[in-house]
């Protein structure tokens, strides 16, 4: 074995260990999530949550704030000012404040928060480590496999949450559904998708497969970051329904979904992101067009991953068209995005596995 080969031996290695030792402070970052809703349900913020919510505007002072009072160690009482934010889906809608977060507004479950975001920073750090390694390795962009796409997209979705997180945006509470399908992620790529280093089928050295799969990698990331605040919607949406039609939410909706913010931020919050990602979703299908007529003299074959693409695209096109054209905000606007999301999971899971194409010289 020559040098340049031992070398490239040892930096595959080196990535292995970096993406294992990603999975256990990702885990580590999960019980810290946990810990994060389990202390911040024990306030009385959290408790008092659903009332809040469902009274709307009561307890609020001239300036818009809502009064909470909690409870102070020698029996007295501390006054609290939450501003009260309101947001409106569509007309005729109900208007409510955005829930206190997983951490419910106190000390503790905030500490906790805060040791997730950063356990999850380090993870993702780590993380970024073994894909860069990984691609010393075979000496070529990282995502010529399913393993390899596989770790460089949960990594990217992780770096999408931080970015929000950075610029100050209310996304904390999407922290442990995120880490949970990153370890998931992981779990699948590591077990099941793993393939070693190895180079690329000839058609694959291009420069178009640094433009084309890595913005394939970034829509997946921000597609799924909407599909999680379209999926926590529908439940706050249950939620606030139930509240507003005089019903009693279980412990559950009590404990974890009165913390969530509004269904219409939740609403609007997967919209923006789903129409913020779309226009790269059109130019990687354009850039993999071009790239398929430098490879194999045509730019459209139907072949399976080009149609389910550009099925993707035409159910994101739809969800949006309907947000924009039809006035289709809530609920129906929410199974189209569900929707539109299952395709580019089928796209990737589905295509890349069960289905024959140009698309699977690749192997899994």
């Amino acid at each position: 074995m020559n040098l340049a080969a031992a070398t490239n031996e040892n930096l595959a290695h080196t990535s292995n260990v970096l993406i294992y030792s990603s999975m256990a402070v990702y885990t580590l970052a999960f019980f810290a999530h946990i810990a994060e809703w389990v202390f911040g349900s024990r306030s009385k913020v959290g408790r008092t949550a659903a009332a809040l919510t469902g009274a709307g505007a009561e307890g609020a002072d001239a300036a818009g704030s809502v009064k909470v009072q909690v409870a102070q160690k020698g029996g007295g009482t501390a006054v609290l000012d939450r501003p009260k934010v309101v947001t409106r889906s569509a007309a005729g809608t109900r208007d409510v404040p955005d829930g206190p977060g997983a951490a419910g507004g106190t000390f503790k479950g905030d500490l906790y928060g805060r040791m997730a975001v950063s356990m999850t920073v380090l993870a993702f750090l780590v993380q970024a480590g073994g894909v860069i390694a990984r691609a010393l390795s075979v000496q070529r962009a990282p995502w010529g496999n399913m393993y390899e796409f596989s770790i460089t997209f949960s990594t990217v979705a992780v770096g999408a949450y931080l970015t929000l997180l950075a610029l100050k945006k209310n996304v904390r509470w999407m922290g442990l559904l995120l880490v949970t399908t990153v370890l998931l992620d992981l779990g699948i790529a590591t077990t099941v998708l793993y393939t070693s280093s190895d180079q690329l089928v000839p058609a694959l050295h291009s420069y178009w497969l640094w433009i084309h799969v890595s913005t394939a990698i970034i829509c997946g990331a921000v597609f799924y970051i909407g599909a999680v605040a379209t999926l926590l919607y529908l439940f706050r949406d249950s939620y606030e329904n139930k509240l507003a039609s005089g019903g009693q939410p279980g412990s559950f909706a009590q404990s974890v979904l009165s913390r969530l913010p509004a269904a219409a931020s939740l609403d609007k919050f997967s919209y923006r992101i789903n129409a913020a990602v779309f226009p790269l979703w059109t130019f990687t299908i354009i850039a993999g067009a071009i790239w398929a007529g430098d490879a194999w003299g045509r730019y459209w074959g139907w072949d399976p991953k080009e149609v389910w693409s550009f099925i993707t695209w035409v159910a994101y096109a739809c969800y949006l068209h309907a947000r924009a054209t039809a006035g289709w905000k809530g609920r129906k606007a929410a199974y189209l995005a569900l929707i539109a999301f299952g395709c580019w999971l089928f796209n990737y899971y589905g295509v890349n596995i069960f289905v024959t194409g140009k698309h699977s010289y690749a192997g899994v």
